[in-house]
């Protein structure tokens, strides 16, 4: 059976991360789905996080 193209990555808030007074409240973390093939660099996109209130950067964290 062949291993599928399409991996699992979690993205991570950029200003959570960097920012230790938003740190307490916590990280904004999704999951999405990239095709290994066609997106070989880690994958950025915009999206709200909870804990900034507003559209920030994530970042494909491990």
């Amino acid at each position: 059976m062949a291993k599928g193209v399409r991996i699992v990555v979690t993205l991570e808030c950029t200003e959570c991360r960097t920012n230790p007074a938003k740190r307490s409240n916590g990280v904004s973390r999704y999951t999405t789905q990239k095709n290994r093939r066609n997106t070989t660099a880690r994958l950025e996109l915009k999206k709200f996080c909870r804990h900034c209130n507003k559209q920030t950067v994530h970042k494909e964290i491990k």
